[in-house]
């Protein structure tokens, strides 16, 4: 897979960057490889490009886990778990028939992150936001991350400092398995570089990423 490239491993996650960029992914619709689930999200998408890049990340996905498992990658089969807030069956994605590894995938604009871990783990990858929608965001973060954001010293920082931070929640919030549900308030992660905050039994790494991106991953105990 050469737009599937493999990042120095964070702790016990292992990483993968993957390029979806539809000028650069070869044509095709997954038929074959993906499940029903993953060809009806696909089919949904209005536009090509943003169809392409979904198809691209879950193919690489299935590439990584097939050969971790030792099968082909249209042999992998998902499930989801319970949500930890509803008990509805929408939580953290999962391998239907094997016990691991634990499994997260993001994608935003050109890029895909996928990590593997031996306990539940939670990744996420953003475009940078706008400083209007940085902005915007910041009335949703935790009241602590709120203070620190006040004391920086200008808008280009306090955007940084904001992606920085909801890529950390998201990426806390997948591994959790409760989505955007839970709220963007409630958990404190932090917004300053390299220090990352984390719920009790977590931990938060930042994910260097190429210009224009931001990335985190989180790492729960044991399930």
């Amino acid at each position: 897979m050469d737009d599937v490239r493999e990042l120095p491993a964070a702790g016990p996650v292992r990483l993968w960057l993957v390029t979806t960029d539809p000028a650069s992914t070869p044509p095709g619709d997954g038929a074959g490889v993906l499940d029903a689930e993953e060809s009806r999200r696909a089919a949904a998408f209005r536009f090509d490009r943003h169809r392409v890049r979904y198809v691209a990340a879950h193919l690489a996905l299935r590439g990584i886990l097939g050969e971790r498992l030792g099968r082909a990658p249209e042999d992998v089969r998902f499930t989801r778990l319970a949500c930890p807030g509803c008990g509805g069956p929408h939580g953290r994605p999962a391998l239907a028939d094997a016990p691991g590894p634990h499994f997260s995938l993001s994608h935003s604009g050109d890029l895909a992150l996928v990590a593997l871990a031996p306990v539940p783990v939670g990744a996420d990858v953003e475009e940078l936001p706008s400083v209007k929608v940085a902005e915007d965001l910041t009335a949703v973060l935790h009241p602590r991350e709120r203070a620190e954001l006040a004391a920086l010293a200008g808008p280009e920082e306090r955007r940084l400092a904001v992606a920085r931070a909801w890529v950390r929640k998201e990426a806390f919030l997948k591994g959790l398995g409760t989505g955007l549900s839970r709220g963007t308030d409630r958990d404190y992660v932090g917004v300053r570089a390299g220090s990352p905050g984390a719920p009790d039994g977590w931990s938060l790494r930042d994910v260097p990423m190429p210009e224009g991106y931001t990335a985190a991953v989180a790492l729960g105990p044991e399930a």
